[in-house]
């Protein structure tokens, strides 16, 4: 019941009331004591209206009361919503560590459901919602998406989020930033990102440039400077401890090394190929097939049969079939015993 039209209703009660028992009950006043105080004399027809009167006040108190708490009760309700949309948003912006608090039970529960989940946006979702700020990172977000380039500053999100990643791609294929600014500064950028953008940068950068930056080296972007040594276009010329220096910053196995050895095989002059491997067979053992591989496929056999007369008669098997064909004068391409 809303208080200002029970006030008018009140007052209309009140007026009839106190007309009609004093037009057409008694005119007479009457006085009382309260408590052995005497009040003063008044007429009966307002003795009537005063019980009426004394009860709509604590009626209206008793209604502020309880609106009054209702309201409080409302706010924390609105304010739940509220939090709830920046859980969605935080969601949606894939930021980590999600912990909003809640008051109500309901938002509550909603809540921790989606600080824990992941959120995606389906490709047909228009942001056409009542909040402007969801409709806001919606547009942001599908435009990252598009290859735009946002400004994502007031989220305050984490280098290796998602969405920064692509934004900042985003700007280095638009020319926004270069792939030095961002190896250069290589703390503020995520390191996947690093590490595709080093593998641009080695295809034409020179040696120095490359080891400068050495730390974004993965497997991809090391075949891709070995694809460059001696090449007719971008030559690389680097010697074999500088090789050996970019291999010590990528893990690498023994199928790693030999594919290493083909990719060389193709430029490399044979000598600082050998010689390469023998270097690294020194010191790692996983090196040995790679050399071995080598020594044949240059037909270095005396090497090669020195290194298998002293190994183990479990060890390096397919190459000592290999040799053993080939002393049968059966000739077979080594890369079948690799």
């Amino acid at each position: 019941m809303y208080i200002k039209r029970y006030t008018i209703a009140t007052i209309i009660f009140v007026i009839l009331l106190g007309w009609y028992v004093y037009a057409f009950i008694t005119q007479d006043s009457f006085a009382i004591d309260f408590f052995g105080i005497p009040l003063p004399s008044l007429s009966i027809a307002l003795w009537v209206v005063i019980p009426v009167v004394l009860l709509y006040i604590a009626s209206v108190l008793h209604i502020s009361f309880y609106s009054l708490m209702g309201s409080f009760k409302l706010r924390k309700y609105e304010k739940d919503y509220e939090k709830l949309l920046e859980s969605i948003i935080d969601a949606y912006l894939g930021k980590n560590n999600r912990n909003h608090m809640f008051k109500t039970p309901r938002y509550k529960l909603l809540g921790s459901l989606i600080d824990n989940s992941k959120l995606f946006l389906n490709q047909t979702f228009e942001p056409n919602t009542s909040n402007e700020k969801l409709n806001g990172v919606i547009k942001l977000i599908e435009d990252i998406k598009k290859g735009e380039v946002v400004d994502l500053k007031k989220y305050s999100l984490e280098a290796e989020n998602t969405l920064v990643m692509q934004n900042n791609r985003n700007r280095y294929k638009k020319g926004e930033i270069s792939a030095e600014d961002i190896l250069s500064n290589a703390t503020k950028y995520a390191r996947s990102l690093c590490e595709e953008v080093y593998a641009d940068f080695v295809k034409t950068s020179p040696l120095y440039a490359i080891e400068k930056y050495k730390e974004s080296l993965t497997k991809e972007s090391l075949f891709s400077i070995l694809s460059r040594v001696n090449a007719s276009e971008n030559t690389l010329e680097v010697s074999n401890e500088a090789l050996i220096s970019l291999f010590n910053c990528v893990e690498l196995d023994t199928k790693d090394y030999v594919k290493i050895s083909i990719a060389l095989s193709k430029q490399m002059i044979p000598e600082q190929r050998i010689k390469l491997f023998e270097m690294l067979s020194e010191d790692k053992e996983e090196v040995t097939d790679a050399y071995l591989f080598t020594l044949f496929d240059l037909e270095m056999l005396a090497p090669a049969d020195e290194i298998l007369e002293n190994s183990q008669p479990e060890e390096y098997l397919k190459f000592k079939a290999y040799r053993a064909l080939k002393e049968c004068n059966k000739h077979f391409n080594i890369n079948l015993f690799i």
